[in-house]
């Protein structure tokens, strides 16, 4: 298993930063190799990435969402892939995200990058990616502020 750990501050209300990041659609404009999102149900996402030549199709479960504090995913079917993203009021204007992915390389390419953490550096940058974006526009193009309560036997895995 791979694992990387990334936070950023941005410099807006925590549910301005919370609403935009729960427009997954909008993802590709500042995620790298994330080609297409479609949201299926308030819980459900289907992804299109292409990382390094690797393609890749996949589903993922939101297990658990609560506004403005945070959103954990599991992927279903195919390659295994899971995380959770955090929102941390630093000041009425000030927002840390703190996001932490799990998932298992595949292939040599996908072991390589994760073995030389440069998968770490791709999150890094598509965290200021996200920065800019809602620092710029100075509001969320949408919102989703429903509640998934995390099953009580879900390990957030």
């Amino acid at each position: 298993m791979a694992t990387v750990n990334s936070t950023i501050d941005v410099d807006m209300p925590i549910s301005t930063v919370y609403n935009q990041w729960t427009q997954f659609e909008t993802f590709p404009q500042f995620m790298s190799g994330i080609e297409s999102i479609t949201q299926v149900s308030d819980t459900m996402t289907s992804w299109k990435v292409s990382i390094a030549g690797v393609d890749r199709e996949f589903d993922a479960e939101i297990v658990e969402q609560h506004p403005d504090e945070r959103i954990a995913w599991n992927s279903v079917g195919g390659a295994e892939h899971s995380g959770v993203v955090t929102f941390h009021r630093i000041a009425d204007d000030c927002t840390r995200i703190a996001l932490q992915l799990t998932w298992t390389p595949q292939g040599v390419v996908e072991k390589v990058g994760a073995l030389l953490q440069i998968d770490d550096l791709q999150i890094d940058r598509d965290l200021k990616n996200f920065k800019g974006l809602i620092e710029s526009s100075g509001f969320e193009s949408g919102a989703w502020r429903g509640d998934v309560d995390r099953s009580p036997d879900a390990t957030g895995r």
